[in-house]
């Protein structure tokens, strides 16, 4: 029998997965339905409310004009020295609000925006995640050794860690 896990619990355990990951992919949809993926840092991962990544980006590129045409977006999050991979989707909005970008903003950034958090130039993508899945799988060597043993004695691969399915939506 398979153990329920707590809704919250799992919200967070993904909060967890991703708190150190510096950099994730951000799929957009383009015009033509493609997707589109770029590296980008989120400054607060998530926010205070729990469900929504903040991006800083210039205000006219061709991902706040994909967002402006379909705001579905995806962050895929990396750590495979951990072995954990996280997918959130959500839906992203191109945000100017000066208040905001000086209290996400940090000096490295001026590498990207010269001319500060109220250059006019500037801008935020507010993602509110809907959603997530992840991939929490044993890290250790000595873990996999075993993995690999047993699945040459017995014909049948080890359990791969844990996989969920996380709601950030409703209740």
């Amino acid at each position: 029998m398979t153990e329920q896990k707590n809704p919250d619990e799992m919200r967070q355990k993904v909060r967890e997965m991703i708190k150190d990951v510096a950099v994730c992919m951000f799929v957009t949809v383009d015009e033509d339905g493609r997707l589109r993926s770029r590296p980008m840092r989120a400054q607060v991962q998530p926010d205070s409310d729990g469900r929504t990544f903040w991006f800083f980006t210039q205000a006219d590129t061709p991902k706040t004009d994909e967002i402006g045409h379909d705001g579905r977006v995806l962050l895929g999050y990396s750590n495979p020295s951990a072995q954990d991979y996280v997918s959130v989707y959500g839906k992203a909005r191109v945000v100017q609000d000066k208040e905001q970008q000086k209290k996400l903003w940090s000096e490295p950034l001026r590498v990207w925006f010269p001319g500060g958090p109220e250059a006019p130039e500037v801008a935020l993508i507010a993602v509110e995640a809907e959603g997530a899945e992840y991939w929490d799988s044993p890290s250790s060597a000595v873990v996999h050794a075993y993995g690999y043993v047993k699945a040459l004695a017995t014909g049948t691969p080890p359990k791969a860690g844990e996989n969920e399915k996380v709601t950030f939506t409703g209740t």
